[in-house]
């Protein structure tokens, strides 16, 4: 008898939700379902996996209909039995402006609502087939949403009258990998605030003049923006994306996002952008189930779920899912024109046992711990942002030792353009954060780095992560009092511009910052009013000069061609000593680093070529801050056989400095110099 009620009860709730269905359906005339983006081929190329510009079909697109303005709605829930567009235009209705499935079992989900445009807040209205789910959900393609704690979509049309065609035309040779590039990595809503003003960040507009004269003067080639793309948790520092498709409307609208890269282009300045296409966050209005099935992440929770950031991961085997980050991809080089993307947690996504422990993880087919549909969507990814913008970088962040992340997929790689060099910069930090009269112990911590440094194109960073969480900023790592940490970071600044790989650096650093980077609160500026950041910071300027100006310093970042060790046993003393080339002409540049406080006088080297070496950088010069010990500018070779080479140096070597020695390749060895013992 129970089961009968029950039964009986299912039919009439069905017969319930149909109806109410009805009544909704017939409650307004005003959609239209006569008009659509899709074509046949859209909806082929959609169902093959092929389509990667369907942030031009779904969405909210303000479009003239028979002669009538409105806005057509298009979103993909194949598992809702019924979709509706709601908001400021009807109240919020969920039965207002109900959307038609396509006949073509594609998913998609569409209607025309006329007399509304532009800056009309919605959402979609779901009501699943999976049971009685029912949820108001942000639009994944939105191009713009409101700034959080609330979390509607909103209209937006992208027109703008780009002015940036220079650069557009000639960044193949900026971004290239002979380039010199020399990164800049912000925080937008705490490089600068308004303190005046209840410490609010600067708009996009209200930043644009003022980094663009602060990169001319530091002499960076670009900037790299932490995530801009909408995420719900400040905190998170844009690394929890909810709207990928829209720059997040703290600091302004679409257009002035838009303004603020064309300008810094039109400066001959690039822009990278942090992407994150290895998870997303759980709140219930995004994403996450979004019609009442696993939608957009993956249903087994050992592959759905990340334990780390309670996020959920991708499901990369889905070709809905791998358009959408793709398309997504291509949408910020098309409409914003980006350089490049950092991409965010790439061993994240490599590695299904990735922050697991054992059982927590389900392996592939062939029994590997490899994420084979992720790895495959990392391919494809590259070779088409690639084949559509080949004058762009996709720069990987990846933890790991996977082999060719930076080599082409035809040779078996992923495909990246550059790496991060995660090893470089925490063995690097380590060795600098010893007691100088230990660091002859680990010597190696120096040396290793040449190993593997031409492996992969890799960009040596000294990036946020290791200035948050109690790591303290890269001056306060620093051992010893005052005087020896402004010189160890000296140092460490002079070792990064001289090893060969690209260059990034976070801001604060640039100056000396003593505390750690807080997010809700500006850098400290006022710190430039004090000699020793002012001088920390006039270093940075001319290493990214010569580093830019000195083409040995650059065209050989990734080529064994470009390196030369000349010394690099002395681990007593803490010295390495090694030469930067350019094969294609005369140019040479040798670093001599001296990781203790102890001067070296007459410190002889042996020299790859004969002549007039010049001092182009000391970092102990007094205008840095140090104690001006050195060379007096340049310094001649001897005709003493030293290191295996046939001429030498005797180099004073600054405490805790680094010098860089450029070869005038026009000098000869003095004939009446004597030969000395």
């Amino acid at each position: 008898m129970r089961r009968v009620l029950l039964k009986s009860r299912a039919v009439l709730k069905l017969l319930h939700d149909e109806l109410w269905y009805e009544l909704m359906s017939n409650k307004t005339l005003s959609i239209q379902y006569d008009f659509s983006l899709f074509s046949e081929q859209d909806i082929y190329l959609f169902k093959e996996g092929r389509h990667f510009r369907l942030y031009n079909k779904f969405g909210a697109h303000p479009v003239c209909h028979r002669n009538v303005g409105g806005v057509y709605f298009a979103v993909w829930a194949p598992n809702a039995r019924y979709v509706s567009v709601m908001g400021d235009f009807n109240d919020w209705d969920k039965g207002a402006h109900p959307l038609q499935a396509r006949w073509d079992s594609s998913g998609v989900w569409e209607g025309f609502v006329p007399k509304i445009g532009p800056g009309a807040l919605y959402k979609f209205f779901i009501h699943s087939n999976n049971n009685d789910y029912q949820a108001d959900k942000i639009d994944p393609y939105a191009f713009y949403a409101e700034c959080p704690p609330r979390t509607s979509s909103i209209v937006w049309d992208l027109q703008y009258a780009w002015k940036d065609q220079a650069w557009m035309e000639t960044r193949r040779q900026k971004n290239a990998l002979d380039a010199p590039i020399s990164i800049y990595e912000i925080h937008l809503g705490s490089w600068r605030r308004k303190v005046e003003e209840q410490n609010r960040a600067l708009t996009y507009k209200e930043m644009t003049s003022q980094l663009i004269e602060y990169i001319k003067k530091m002499g960076f080639t670009h900037i790299e923006l932490l995530p801009v793309m909408e995420h719900p948790f400040y905190g998170s520092w844009g690394y929890q994306v909810l709207g990928y498709f829209a720059p997040t409307n703290r600091y302004g609208t679409p257009q002035d996002f838009m303004y603020f890269v064309d300008q810094l282009h039109q400066n001959d300045i690039g822009v990278f952008l942090d992407w994150v296409p290895s998870h997303f966050p759980s709140d219930g209005h995004g994403l996450v189930y979004y019609d009442g099935t696993h939608l957009y992440e993956h249903a087994d929770p050992q592959k759905g779920f990340h334990p780390d950031w309670k996020s959920y991961i991708f499901n990369y085997s889905r070709n809905e899912v791998k358009e959408f980050l793709i398309s997504n991809a291509l949408f910020w080089m098309d409409r914003y024109h980006i350089d490049g993307f950092r991409v965010d947690a790439v061993a994240s996504m490599l590695y299904l046992d990735y922050s697991r422990k054992e059982g927590e993880w389900s392996p592939n087919i062939y029994g590997g711990r490899e994420n084979i549909e992720a790895i495959d969507l990392i391919r494809d990814l590259n070779q088409i942002v690639y084949q559509e913008y080949p004058d762009i970088q996709m720069i990987a962040e990846e933890s790991t030792s996977w082999p060719q992340v930076s080599r082409p997929v035809s040779g078996g790689g992923l495909g990246f353009g550059m790496k991060w060099n995660m090893g470089w910069m925490h063995d690097t930090l380590k060795y600098f954060s010893l007691d100088t009269i230990y660091r002859k112990h680990h010597h190696n911590d120096l040396t290793f780095s040449m190993l593997y440094a031409f492996h992969e194109n890799f960009i040596l960073i000294l990036s946020h992560d290791e200035v948050v969480y109690g790591k303290g900023s890269l001056l306060r790592k620093m051992p010893g009092d005052n005087w020896q940490k402004f010189a160890n970071l000296r140092l460490l600044l002079g070792y990064m511009f001289a090893h060969p790989g690209k260059k990034l650096l976070f801001m604060g650093g640039e100056f000396g910052q003593w505390d750690e980077w807080q997010h809700e609160k500006s850098l400290d500026w006022h710190l430039l009013e004090f000699p020793e950041h002012q001088q920390i910071s006039r270093l940075v300027c001319d290493l990214n000069r010569v580093y830019r100006s000195e083409a040995s310093l650059s065209r050989c970042d990734f080529d064994y061609p470009g390196f030369e060790w000349i010394h690099m046993g002395d681990w007593e003393k803490s010295i390495l000593v090694f030469a930067r080339k350019d094969p294609t002409d005369d140019s040479v540049v040798m670093a001599a680093c001296n990781f203790t406080p102890t001067p070296q006088h007459q410190y002889r080297i042996g020299t790859i070529c004969p002549g007039l070496w010049k001092e182009i950088i000391n970092t102990d010069a007094q205008v840095y801050g140090g104690s001006g010990f050195g060379n007096g500018g340049q310094i001649r070779s001897v005709p003493v056989p030293y290191h295996g080479r046939d001429h030498s140096l005797l180099l004073n070597l600054p405490p805790l400095g680094v010098l860089l020695l450029k070869w005038d390749p026009a000098s000869l060895p003095d004939p009446q110099q004597p030969k000395q013992d």
